[in-house]
């Protein structure tokens, strides 16, 4: 069985996350059951939504022959959930939401290539066979169709005897709103039957305001708007009463609500679809989920209300209108046109998926890139009323965990800078419009609604300077000079902040080029004195700094950020360098040190019982050492430590830091991994240094987000053995049995870090890219035989085809604008010719360069094809 196929209790933690970018979404779980209802603006961990499901029952000749629902076994434990009482209980068996109480299919293999879904339903007693496809438009560059509030479902039955059947394919959904003036209706919209549920008893503002809409443009179709009401378990009962019946649903219809409902006897809606089939024929129904709850409120973070008067409301005060809602008035518009473009959006999802499978990778590799994109269809991701995007670090049960589009965390994160760069490039938009401080500080979490005060909190190091790395490569994934120069005067105080007379933290208040000073960081405490870690942030960002002031022409700038870079450089790598690994230099004995800030350093940084500072790296080896490398590596940034030293410290972070067993680790932080599984820890004191009683903080953690940047980083630089070997072991524990595959969790689910997992494609591929001159190649790291490889930029997106004799980029969707394709795996060999549709383009190549004589636009279906000299 593949990596990407579960059955059985090795799906049982499962939830597939179907929604839109910044549009919450609905989980479908390894076996069939819809849960984790996150569409309210806030995460809803371990929720369902009453009876809401799918079922299926067969006919012929006016008699039925089988009826269950979509549905495989309910995987164990069975005692109950200690949250509930009585029906459900601890002590009461599962809920009976669960529905595992009624026939379900015996069979269910659960396939998950995000962003598509397929469940397979068998059972022996169930005359056919049924294939599932659950997905939402994930469309590189196309944000707003990757940002639909919907789920797609589309539900093939093949009859599979030797005569004439009739199916009923039924989807239910509960009506959410639990008060007295909730509605189901039935409406049909051109060629789609729908039924809309929602409450007449919100404002337009209120928070709770929305609706849910179930469509499908099937022909033959009957519905019932409502449940039978009763008490104790007569809803189901009568349901079940219905479904066995043969021929259609009766439309049962109330004039007023119930009132007092409980959960389970809320309103439940039935939307069925009707088909003939006769022997050996296949034939599919559409069903959609759409939903609209519009008006998104900070009830985390208030801000005081500061109008005239100080009468106006505070939800209206701390809300703001979600994205979608923009676009899409209610939920029976944005099904009316997931239904309308099902076609092209299914296709267009499909050919990306397919895209990114076709690649020649190893499978733990696609594994790791597809499951953590889905973190973009997670309410970790937000989308502001203009579009602007924002993320919470990941997701608490039921509220976003840790504010602000975190800088340091959104550091790791691949996907979206490469996927839609245009939401990367809205993120920096917001940073430097909203949370930079007049001498450059940087505010590293973003308050909500925009235009509030900045967080007054101490500016965070990493954070900042990535902030200066990323829009240098957001730049270079665009190629759009424009938009840099409007950033460009934030960008420069971003990085003299360093040495700035108000940096209330003494960075490099001597302006050599080097960190000393207390350094905010993203493990959430400061470190004091020189490390590469940070340092080399610094130096990224003075690097970036120096190219991006070349570009545009401000030499004289250029050339102080360039030797103040090479100034610090050179004293990280003969100071902090200790023969093996980067370290800290810190003399964790020295309380004038801590003295020499504001009394807040003394309280948290002073162990009195042992005279040492706390949270100190000093003699450790860290797993984020030398990770600015990384990101220079991927962004074409060049050489940011000693190329022999950084090798180095990554070989000392896999015999150090990477346990094959955590069985013996002694961890009094959170537990990622235990047992005998194997992980990378934040930082190691290898035997002989120096380890101060209270460590770095989450020093004995393994965080996927780290580990993926410590492991690509390694295959860059060479062990790729290593590296790949790092990648498998997170993901074997993510396997669907001990925990969700679509949800790597650090601080929270769906944890923005570990979309690191992203940069496996560029380094794997070995892709460059520089859209400022029109520039893209590849050079990929695992070249023996036949490669294929997916790749993305801003204004396109295909895949890379590479056999002997041939190498060819093709762009799937959008466009590809080259002036130099850099190929160095083709040094030495003769090129016979270059073409694009047949077409052959005038070149010139020098040991895999090749320069067109003028610019070459590919187009979608496009590719330009290299052709190599046999023999």
């Amino acid at each position: 069985m593949s990596r990407f196929t579960y059955q059985g209790e090795q799906a049982k933690e499962i939830s597939f996350p179907l929604g839109g970018i910044g549009s919450g979404s609905l989980g479908l779980s390894g076996s069939g059951r819809l849960i984790d209802w996150e569409l309210y603006n806030r995460p809803n961990k371990q929720s369902d939504n009453y009876f809401s499901h799918f079922a299926i029952k067969t006919e012929a000749d006016g008699e039925l022959l089988d009826a269950r629902v979509l549905h495989g076994d309910l995987p164990p434990g069975h005692m109950g959930n200690i949250r509930y009482r009585h029906h459900g209980g601890y002590g009461f068996g599962p809920n009976r939401s669960t529905l595992a109480g009624v026939p379900h299919f015996e069979s269910l293999k659960f396939t998950g290539e995000f962003p598509i879904a397929k469940l397979d339903f068998a059972d022996a007693k169930f005359p056919g066979l049924i294939q599932m496809t659950a997905f939402n438009p994930f469309i590189p560059l196309n944000d707003r169709d990757s940002s639909i509030p919907s789920a797609f479902f589309d539900i093939e039955i093949t009859n599979t005897t030797a005569r004439t059947l009739d199916y009923t394919l039924c989807f239910t959904v509960s009506n959410p709103f639990m008060d007295e003036q909730r509605v189901s209706q039935y409406t049909q919209v051109q060629n789609s039957h729908m039924i809309k549920l929602s409450s007449t008893g919100y404002a337009t503002h209120d928070p709770k305001y929305g609706d849910l809409t179930i469509a499908t443009d099937s022909e033959d179709i009957s519905y019932q708007e409502y449940w039978y009401r009763g008490d104790w378990f007569d809803n189901l009962e009568m349901y079940w009463n219905d479904l066995t019946t043969a021929g259609k649903f009766k439309n049962r219809s109330y004039e007023t609500a119930q009132s007092k409902a409980v959960p389970e006897h809320t309103d439940h809606s039935t939307l069925a679809a009707h088909i003939h089939l006769g022997p050996g024929e296949k034939r599919s129904v559409r069903f959609v989920l759409s939903w609209s709850f519009p008006n998104v409120v900070n009830d985390w973070n208030p801000q005081s209300c500061s109008c005239e008067g100080g009468n106006c409301d505070p939800l209206v005060h701390n809300s703001w209108t979600n994205y979608y809602a923009t676009i899409f008035p209610n939920s029976t518009a944005s099904a009316a046109y997931a239904l309308q473009h099902w076609d092209r959006l299914y296709q267009e999802t499909l050919m990306f998926k397919e895209a990114l499978f076709s690649s020649t990778l190893p499978p733990a590799v696609l594994d790791a890139v597809s499951a953590n994109i889905s973190i973009l269809k997670s309410p970790t991701c937000l989308r502001l009323t203009d579009g602007s995007f924002y993320g919470w670090e990941g997701c608490l049960p039921d509220q976003g965990s840790c504010e602000g589009s975190c800088t340091h965390v959104w550091n790791y994160a691949y996907a979206l800078p490469f996927l839609f760069p245009a939401l990367e490039r809205s993120m920096r938009d917001l940073d430097f419009h909203y949370n930079q401080r007049e001498d450059g500080r940087m505010s590293f979490r973003l308050q909500l609604p925009v235009g509030r005060a900045a967080n007054n909190y101490r500016a965070c190091a990493d954070g900042q300077f990535g902030g200066v790395m990323k829009t240098y490569r957001d730049w270079k994934i665009c190629g759009d000079t424009a938009w840099l120069k409007q950033h460009w005067s934030a960008v420069k105080q971003s990085i003299e902040y360093a040495w700035s007379a108000t940096n209330e933290d003494r960075w490099d208040a001597d302006k050599d080029g080097v960190l000393e000073g207390r350094q905010h960081h993203t493990l959430d405490m400061e470190l004091f004195g020189p490390n590469a870690w940070l340092n080399g942030f610094y130096l990224g960002a003075l690097k970036a700094g120096a190219e991006m002031a070349e570009a545009l022409g401000e030499q004289e700038t250029a050339g102080e950020y360039r030797a103040l870079f090479n100034r610090g450089k050179a004293w990280t790598d003969e100071h902090l360098f200790n023969g093996s690994y980067y370290h800290q230099i810190v003399d964790v004995k020295d309380q004038s040190l801590l003295l020499s800030y504001d009394a807040s350093a003394m309280k948290h940084y002073w162990n009195a019982e042992k005279q040492e500072m706390k949270y100190q790296i000093v003699d450790g080896c860290g797993v984020d050492q030398v990770v600015a490398q990384w990101h220079a590596n991927i962004s074409g940034l060049g050489e940011i430590f000693n190329p022999a030293q950084t090798k180095s410290a990554l070989q000392a972070i896999y015999e150090h830091n990477f346990k094959k067993s955590m069985q013996d680790v002694f961890n009094p932080c959170r537990i990622y991994s235990l047992n005998d599984e194997a992980g990378v820890m934040i930082c190691v004191w290898p035997e002989g240094t120096q380890k101060p009683a209270v460590p770095l903080t989450y020093a004995q953690e393994t965080m996927n987000g780290f580990e993926y940047q410590a492991a690509i980083h390694m295959i860059q630089e060479g062990l790729v053995t290593e590296g790949l070997e790092i990648v498998e072991a997170i993901r074997d524990r993510y396997d669907g049995y001990r925990r969700n595959p679509w949800n790597e969790y650090e601080c929270g689910s769906n944890y923005a870090r570990s979309m690191a997992s992203y940069a496996l494609i560029p380094t794997l591929s070995g892709f460059e890219f520089d859209m400022v001159q029109g520039m893209i190649g590849f050079n990929p790291v695992l070249q023996e035989g036949d490669f294929q490889c997916f790749w993305s930029l801003d204004s396109g997106w295909g895949v890379l085809t590479k056999s002997e004799h041939a190498v060819s980029v093709c762009v799937l969707y959008g466009t590809l604008t080259l002036s130099t394709l850099q190929l160095p795996f083709l040094a030495g060999q003769q090129i016979e010719s270059i073409v694009l549709e047949d077409k052959a383009i005038s070149y010139s190549a020098m040991s895999g360069t090749i320069s067109f004589t003028s610019p070459v636009t590919v187009e979608s279906g496009g590719a330009v094809q290299v052709q190599v000299r046999r023999g």
